[in-house]
């Protein structure tokens, strides 16, 4: 699998944590492979581990986002726009693999795919902030 399906597996796995309870979310991931077909073992161990990191980090990438989008809180933002922050954001400050210029691009492509009509735009814009602090 390409690393933009891998990190759109990891998008939805963690846009799942908006509309479920934490203590659900290892029956949520599983029924999200379940769902999968022909996954490579390497692959479901790439997602899960990748997205175990992100959740624990949630709490600090949530205060980044919410201190770089200034006149935007956490609980305003849109679920979708939030969880591609979540994920670049992740990726721009932890994941040596990822390049800033590419977490920023491929969060673009997230929410031109997944988001509103706005939704490029904001993402862009938080990002380009937090990736200027780089």
């Amino acid at each position: 699998m390409k690393r933009r399906e891998l990190r759109e597996h990891i998008f939805e796995l963690l846009f799942r944590i908006e509309f479920n309870d934490p203590k659900d979310m290892p029956e949520q991931m599983r029924l999200f492979f379940t769902d999968m077909e022909e996954l490579r073992e390497a692959d479901q161990t790439y997602i899960e581990e990748k997205y175990a990191r992100i959740v624990e980090r949630l709490p600090k990438l949530d205060r980044q986002i919410e201190e770089t989008a200034k006149s935007w809180k956490i609980s305003r933002m849109g679920k979708v726009d939030l969880t591609i922050l979540r994920l670049a954001v992740y990726e721009m400050e932890f994941d040596e693999d990822v390049p800033v210029g590419v977490a920023i691009n491929e969060a673009v492509e997230l929410s031109k795919k997944f988001g509103g009509d706005d939704s490029p735009a904001f993402v862009n814009g938080i990002l380009g902030k937090i990736g200027k602090k780089e």
